[in-house]
């Protein structure tokens, strides 16, 4: 049966020497859709982002945009502005009915931290083809923050699939029809869209700013850092906020977002005549995401907006994305949520787990 392959199939691919971990893969980066990937021991300081292409390897490629090498054994600073890539731990050897698709998890994301998977021969970030066997890549560039990491680091993540997973409009207002995936009326139209909150109850506060110049963020540390040395805080009290050219924002969506745990779903970037902006860093859902079963009832979307060219106005409602609703082959045997420590269940407006909650 085709479909997005849940944690106990992910297992097996890994016994079967299909997932290679050098070393071997931790179980606690099985997730209940997807893989956590690990950074290796060098970062590779290069000249600028490229793909790979047919018939080249990533190594090639190195020595043609290496400038230099950071070795990350007892941890480096990745500065912000600057591309690396670094060699993952995760290597594959896919049967030829099974490829994947890599993401930022969303801690990453919502750094700023822009991290896409690259592979030998590849012609697109973050897709991999049917059958692929060879190493795995990570090319990180920190966008607002500079970060101190280390090996063994996760900060993206890959999901595996045979068949079409992704469900069409039809099938996709039947399943909102049998389970409502959103709270109030659903907008679907290549996918399930969402929109931007900016009229929180209680409070003018609806986003935050990355603040331009601040210190280095350790990734390892969990609680640690206080919003206000990183994040400027967004308020409104008419709907609106204008977004600068070149700046990130964390917002959130209208909707609260229901993942059943026969489906996982991946947030599609937004369509270019929307507005001048992106809102698409890290976008995995994993199945039971804001489902009741797992704890959920209803999670928000946490949004990672970038304007581009010129300000632009933002308002209240805005359709601003949407999810691409994915069939499972199978129910994983944990759902997102339910029982491993997962950071953004039940999630409203939510800075990184780096900071501090807010008082």
């Amino acid at each position: 049966m085709g479909g997005v392959i849940p944690n106990q199939h992910i297992n097996d691919m890994i016994s079967a020497g299909q997932i290679i971990g050098t070393p071997e893969v931790d179980p606690a980066q099985v997730q209940p859709a997807s893989l956590d990937l690990r950074l290796g021991t060098v970062a590779y300081r290069v000249r600028a982002s490229f793909l790979t292409g047919h018939g080249a390897k990533v190594a090639d490629r190195l020595t043609e945009f290496e400038m230099h090498r950071v070795d990350l054994t007892s941890g480096a600073v990745l500065e912000k502005g600057c591309v690396y890539v670094v060699p993952l731990m995760e290597s594959l050897a896919l049967p030829d009915d099974i490829s994947a698709v890599a993401n930022a998890k969303s801690s990453t994301g919502r750094l700023d931290l822009l991290t896409r998977t690259i592979t030998d021969g590849g012609t697109e970030f973050d897709r991999i083809a049917h059958g692929y066997t060879g190493p795995l890549y990570a090319e990180i560039c920190p966008r607002s923050f500079s970060v101190l990491v280390r090996p063994g680091m996760r900060l993206n993540q890959i999901r595996f699939s045979s068949g079409n997973a992704a469900l069409d409009d039809a099938a996709l207002r039947a399943l909102h029809t049998e389970t409502p995936l959103v709270d109030g009326d659903a907008v679907i139209d290549d996918g399930l869209g969402f929109s931007v909150d900016l009229r929180l109850p209680g409070t003018t506060l609806v986003g935050y700013r990355a603040k331009p110049h601040t210190g280095v963020i350790d990734l390892d540390n969990i609680g640690h850092y206080a919003p206000a040395d990183f994040w400027e805080e967004v308020h409104s009290d008419n709907g609106q906020i204008i977004l600068d050219p070149g700046a990130f924002y964390i917002l959130v969506s209208r909707e609260a977002v229901t993942i059943p745990p026969e489906f996982a779903a991946e947030m599609a970037p937004y369509l270019a005549m929307v507005g001048e902006f992106r809102v698409h860093y890290a976008g995995f859902f994993d199945p039971g995401f804001g489902h009741a079963t797992a704890g959920g009832a209803g999670s928000r979307g946490v949004l990672e907006v970038r304007c581009h060219e010129a300000p632009f106005v933002l308002e209240h409602g805005q359709i601003v994305g949407r999810l691409i609703y994915e069939k499972m082959s199978e129910i994983p045997t944990q759902l997102y949520g339910a029982g491993i420590a997962s950071n953004y269940q039940g999630q409203g407006l939510k800075l990184s787990k780096h900071f501090l909650a807010p008082a």
